[in-house]
């Protein structure tokens, strides 16, 4: 994305990625610590490298997270950083990664989405609904609403899968 990465842009890019595992990994959430660090990555040239990782850190922030709350606080300490990068569409595709997280970690809550909540999520998170979502309402949902044919499917055949009935 920028042509101003220079030759060292992959191995930074791939040392920040090893710093997530780490603050993901942290037993206590830092925030003021995981803003400096998106701060930091964010100034790097490589816009594309930035982007990865700090879509990495929401990924891994989200998988750790106790619920939806506790997700919501972090990204909204933490995420007013991405407004330094310079490309819009980076920074639309970060705000739909929480966005989508955040209806995912509504969805392990009990949260049942409606179609037009599952509409407003990305086919990425539609899929990880069908494939990984134990409900059997949320999966009805997705088989109905999803928009591509695979996710429909996905969910349909989970829906009827004896293991999910046998729960």
């Amino acid at each position: 994305m920028s042509s101003d990465a220079g030759p060292d842009a992959h191995p930074r890019t791939s040392a920040s990625l090893r710093v997530v595992s780490v603050l993901a990994s942290s037993p206590r959430r830092d925030r003021d610590r995981d803003r400096a660090f998106v701060a930091a990555v964010l100034r790097d040239p490589d816009v594309g490298g930035a982007k990865t990782v700090v879509v990495a850190l929401v990924d891994a922030i989200a998988g750790e997270a106790a619920g939806p709350d506790e997700f919501r606080q972090w990204a909204d300490w933490v995420l007013p950083e991405m407004e330094r990068l310079d490309v819009e569409s980076c920074r639309e595709f970060i705000r739909r990664r929480v966005d989508d997280w955040l209806l995912c970690l509504s969805v392990e809550d009990g949260h049942v989405p409606t179609p037009a909540e599952l509409a407003e999520a990305t086919d990425w998170m539609q899929r990880h609904l069908a494939e990984f979502s134990r409900s059997p309402a949320v999966l009805a949902v997705v088989a109905e609403s999803a928009r591509t044919r695979k996710t429909r499917n996905i969910a349909e055949n989970r829906a009827s899968s004896r293991e999910l009935r046998a729960e």
